[in-house]
């Protein structure tokens, strides 16, 4: 499937070659059907990719300030509903981030957001190492520990799954007891962790991913808010294409122009659905499932503790409805979208695409309906959800190759 993809961006960035010396497709010289093409990605960036990094930012921050609070409020004083709030902030949080996965490509793959946040499974191992040394968990306490934890930890120990360790176990929420007493995960055998120390741990790696969440939204939006924009100032990280003074965003809407990196609206639209929306459904099936499924990699288990492994596989393919009907949280086409475009100029796998889409949700919900990943990873249910998203997958780089030769 790599391959696959591999030469269908060779096609889509060679087919945008050739219409680029063919014709003047900047501004005034765009054809009505260019023109739809635009309209819709003037659609997509904003409603789809500047809401949902917008979102996962402002979630993500909430989610380092309770940490904070908690940590220094102290495991002996905080409350199960104060550990509940966190947790479901976390959640929030999560699903945002898997909302986003069909527009990895740009800021996520280009400055290693992804890997940094969102690395799996988490080196329990090591984690008991570096709690139990007291030298470490005093290095990560505070402003300056969000720092040492970016630095230091490794993405092994840092994003999401490092969190959900400490917020979760077994599926449900963490009990404020458990926090006060020692970590008696069998990783930890032998070394004294408290409750404490692991908020601690929590708190540090929520600060990183609170801040890579805004590197994120700032990438793709020229007027993400002020706040944002000062931290990664502070942090002095990359925010605009190398060499560019770009943002993301301003690259993608300003494509078939001097200066972008999308020579046609045509490749536009078919790295949306390629590079995006095939890629993640790819991952999906094959890797996010498949490495279990098929035993080369029993381990390979996204967000066990909490045990919303399934959940994630149902919001990465959400990121692609919402890819294709053009908005966040769109249960339906919109006028200016990949998938009306596809039907009012009569592409013939148009509803085919829709139906796999349809049939890929569904099936990852019958899943879910039996019970978590981590469960029922070899249930036959499994295969099937695998069989609809390579479905999917198919369509879609169907419907690219019918794009790049309009």
């Amino acid at each position: 499937m790599k391959e696959l993809i591999k030469t269908m961006l060779a096609f889509v960035a060679a087919c945008g070659m050739f219409v680029a010396c063919d014709k003047d497709n900047d501004g005034p010289g765009l054809s009505d059907e260019e023109q739809e093409m635009k309209d819709i990605v003037s659609q997509y960036v904003p409603g789809v990719i500047y809401s949902t990094y917008g979102d996962l930012a402002k979630e993500s921050s909430e989610l380092y300030d309770l940490l904070a609070a908690a940590s220094k409020k102290g495991v002996a004083s905080l409350s199960q509903g104060e550990l509940d709030a966190i947790c479901s902030k976390f959640l929030q949080a999560r699903q945002s981030w898997e909302e986003s996965e069909a527009f990895l490509y740009g800021a996520a793959t280009d400055f290693g957001i992804d890997p940094h946040i969102d690395t799996w499974p988490l080196d329990v191992e090591a984690l008991a190492t570096s709690l139990s040394n007291a030298e470490q968990v005093a290095a990560l306490e505070g402003e300056d520990g969000i720092a040492y934890a970016a630095a230091k930890l490794g993405q092994e120990l840092l994003g999401f799954h490092g969190i959900e360790f400490v917020l979760f176990r077994d599926g449900v929420n963490r009990k404020v007891e458990a926090l006060r007493s020692n970590e008696d995960h069998a990783a930890f055998a032998g070394k004294t962790v408290t409750g404490a120390q692991e908020l601690v741990y929590a708190t540090a790696v929520a600060g990183d991913l609170r801040d890579n969440c805004y590197r994120l939204c700032v990438s793709w939006n020229p007027d993400a808010p002020a706040a944002y924009k000062s931290r990664c100032e502070e942090l002095e990280v990359a925010v605009t294409l190398t060499g560019s003074d770009r943002t993301y965003g301003e690259n993608m809407l300003g494509a078939a122009a001097t200066g972008s990196t999308y020579s046609t609206w045509q490749e536009t639209l078919s790295s949306i659905l390629v590079a995006g929306c095939s890629n993640i459904c790819n991952e999906v099936a094959n890797v996010k499932m498949g490495n279990a499924h098929s035993g080369e990699d029993v381990n390979y288990i996204e967000s066990p503790y909490s045990k919303k492994s399934f959940q994630d596989f149902i919001d990465n393919i959400l990121s692609i409805q919402y890819s294709l009907y053009g908005g966040a949280g769109a249960t339906t086409p919109g006028a200016k979208s990949l998938m009306t475009y596809l039907g009012n100029h009569n592409y013939s796998g148009a509803s085919e695409m829709r139906k796999a889409l349809e049939s890929s949700l569904s099936a990852l919900k019958a899943c879910q309906a039996k019970g978590a990943f981590v469960d029922i990873y070899t249930d036959s249910s499994v295969q099937k959800a695998m069989d609809e998203v390579n479905k999917l997958d198919e369509e879609l780089n169907k419907a690219a190759a019918w794009i790049v030769k309009r």
